[in-house]
């Protein structure tokens, strides 16, 4: 994968040392928001097998963006299911660090994995994001996710039942 710049913001393929700073940063929606339906906060080493199932080639990739040196944010792209005829659809996950929100890492930080995975054969690209989230909603607009309907009440956290919205767009060979 190709290192691409923005401003002094900079995405790469993930590597095995990001993954302390990755699980914090994940760390922090499990503990403080409903973003994530985890309920209980990861070690470095409970991570790991979520960690494993990128590459770096192939339809399941992950990325960061940093900036000096300090990883911001990833996203990656996972298997949507697991049935054989599922295998060209991926699903996305992206989280960035709670001070970069609004700083477009997260534009920099999709595009990047577009890229990586634009030679695969990945037809369909999904996402899920609990409600409310504006800046969810915005960032899959602007990347051209398409609303495919919303699952209602399907996770309970903080005490309260939370709704996913459901989006999809074309994958890069579709």
């Amino acid at each position: 994968m190709r290192q691409t710049s923005i401003g002094t913001i900079s995405t790469r393929a993930a590597e095995r040392a990001d993954l302390p700073r990755l699980t914090e940063i994940y760390n922090h929606y499990v503990l403080h928001t409903p973003v994530t339906f985890d309920i209980e906060p990861y070690t470095v080493e409970s991570r790991t097998p979520w960690f494993e199932q990128f590459a770096g080639q192939g339809r399941h990739r992950l990325v960061v963006a940093e900036r000096d040196g300090v990883v911001l944010g990833y996203a990656g792209t996972i298997r949507f299911r697991p049935k054989a005829a599922y295998q060209t659809t991926v699903e996305t996950t992206i989280y960035c660090a709670p001070h970069a929100i609004g700083q477009g890492v997260g534009m920099q930080l999709y595009l990047a994995l577009f890229a990586a995975i634009a030679g695969e054969d990945v037809h369909l690209i999904v996402a899920g994001y609990t409600l409310p989230n504006e800046a969810s909603r915005k960032l899959h607009d602007r990347l051209g996710f398409r609303p495919v309907g919303i699952f209602h009440e399907v996770g309970k956290k903080f005490g309260k039942y939370w709704d996913v919205a459901w989006t999809q767009r074309p994958g890069p060979r579709a």
